[in-house]
């Protein structure tokens, strides 16, 4: 990382589903504000290009995707550049392969013609698994601002992931969400649990609205390396959290709560054994 002490913005807005030229421009307003504030880095929600639904959608969903060199890319490319922050943000990226699309994550850096790089989400959830192709891999990627790993809502209910993107050697947890208000205890424990058991910050951001009979409460969060909630984001409307990340204070934590230093690998080998549930 470059500075001990970075801004970070989380963007809890309320995507209009299938609507993407005007979840654009909303986002792109977001940027400007972040970015007047200070912030370095800003992050988006799960889909939040296009609405999360895919039953819903149906096969618009192929149309609204994603790719390299697309309306998308060319934007938060540009914007990323002009205002000097890094873009963090969900979006459904179309697949090598007529008719597959990814629930992914892209990452846009200043200086960059193109996207930077692509998570794709690995754990699917639910329905998600008839409109969406898994991802197969965790990658960390390089920014300004130091390295990061995302996981995608679900993702971070398995402390696999958040372990693995830390071993890679992300320096910050970013979790773009659309996490449903009847899973809000589940949402409070997740986060301070992945933060905690790695000794880093955890930026977690969720949608906020409704997509029919779907409810995504919003409560997005910066959450400490002792699991510690820092700042949180009202349950009640659209929100632009803006805080501030010490890097200092994570590698104090590791240094004082060594979960990383006194893991015992050897012993783990239940870990890559398939179960039968």
């Amino acid at each position: 990382m470059t500075d001990n002490r970075v801004k970070v913005a989380l963007a809890q807005f309320n995507s209009e589903l299938g609507n993407k030229t005007g979840n654009l421009q909303r986002m792109a307003q977001l940027c400007e504000q972040a970015a007047s504030q200070g912030a370095k880095l800003i992050c988006f929600p799960e889909l939040a290009t296009t609405g999360y639904r895919g039953d819903l959608l149906s096969t618009k969903l192929w149309d609204l995707s994603d790719f390299e060199g697309s309306e998308t890319d060319c934007l938060f490319s540009q914007l990323a550049s002009r205002l000097d922050i890094t873009i963090v943000s969900g979006f459904a990226e179309r697949g090598e392969r007529l008719g597959e699309v990814y629930n992914a994550v892209g990452v846009w850096n200043p200086g960059c013609e193109n996207i930077s790089g692509v998570f794709r989400k690995v754990h699917a959830f639910g329905i998600e698994k008839q409109w969406f192709k898994s991802g197969d891999s965790f990658p960390v990627f390089e920014t300004p601002i130091g390295k990061i790993g995302v996981m995608i809502c679900y993702d971070m209910g398995f402390p696999e992931v958040a372990r693995i993107l830390t071993l890679q050697g992300a320096e910050l947890l970013i979790a773009p969400s659309a996490w449903c208000i009847q899973d809000r205890d589940m949402w409070d424990i997740n986060t301070a649990c992945r933060a905690l058991e790695n000794g880093t910050h955890l930026l977690a951001v969720n949608r906020w609205g409704h997509e029919e009979d779907l409810h995504l409460f919003g409560g997005s969060k910066i959450v400490g390396p002792r699991g510690q909630v820092l700042c949180e984001a009202s349950c009640e409307s659209e929100a632009l959290l803006v805080g501030e990340i010490d890097f200092r204070l994570q590698a104090h934590t590791r240094l004082n709560v060594p979960y990383l230093r006194d893991r015992k690998p050897l012993n783990y080998g239940l870990l890559a054994q398939e179960m039968q549930v």
